[in-house]
């Protein structure tokens, strides 16, 4: 585990690979489980006051759901969480041509009709974090949907750190990525030193 100011971060983020494959698993992420994306009190605050922004990008089928549970919904633990259409993908889904899932939110996003991107807990995927008493745990949540993504990266040689950077930034601040690379660095070398001396 590596420490940066109240985080405590799995060495996983530095060493295991990952980009995103949508064209091999269709966005599944937004598809699988039992439960919508985790959302933030203040992200439950900006959906209610950007919804009307992204709306019209959100199909009927999701609309219809938004409509009978709610923009936001808590789950059994009393966090809030995304609503699902049928307890299948999440309300805020939209199917392209290709039956591949993207996020209504980051669709008006990406066309300037809104500030909010999408749900933190989506953006960092497959980082997941956990806020305990005295300190935010930030790991690397294994899925075997991501196995393409997990293939990919090792490919392309993208450690999860840096398939992530925007999100960590968005999340944590310039100042505090800076210091996880200086981290990855600092590993790399102890590893280095490790294998001479053996």
């Amino acid at each position: 585990m590596i420490q940066i100011d109240n985080q405590l971060i799995s060495t996983e983020i530095l060493q295991e690979e990952f980009v995103c494959n949508i064209s091999a698993c269709k966005g599944e992420c937004c598809v699988a489980g039992d439960a919508g994306a985790p959302i933030t009190i203040e992200e439950s605050k900006i959906i209610d006051r950007e919804f009307d922004k992204f709306k019209s990008y959100i199909p009927a089928r999701g609309l219809k759901s938004i409509e009978e549970q709610g923009r936001f919904v808590l789950d059994e633990n009393g966090e809030l969480e995304t609503p699902l259409n049928d307890g299948k993908e999440c309300a805020y889904t939209v199917f392209d041509e290709k039956d591949s899932a993207m996020c209504g939110i980051e669709l008006a996003w990406k066309d300037g009709k809104t500030n909010f991107r999408k749900p933190i807990s989506c953006h960092l995927y497959p980082i997941r974090t956990t806020q305990y008493e005295s300190f935010e745990a930030v790991n690397y949540e294994r899925w075997s949907i991501c196995s393409d993504a997990c293939s990919l990266g090792k490919e392309l040689k993208v450690p999860i750190f840096k398939f992530t950077k925007d999100a960590l930034i968005r999340k944590y601040g310039e100042a505090w990525y800076e210091e996880l690379c200086k981290a990855d660095l600092a590993l790399k070398n102890l590893e280095q030193t490790d294998d001479k001396n053996k």
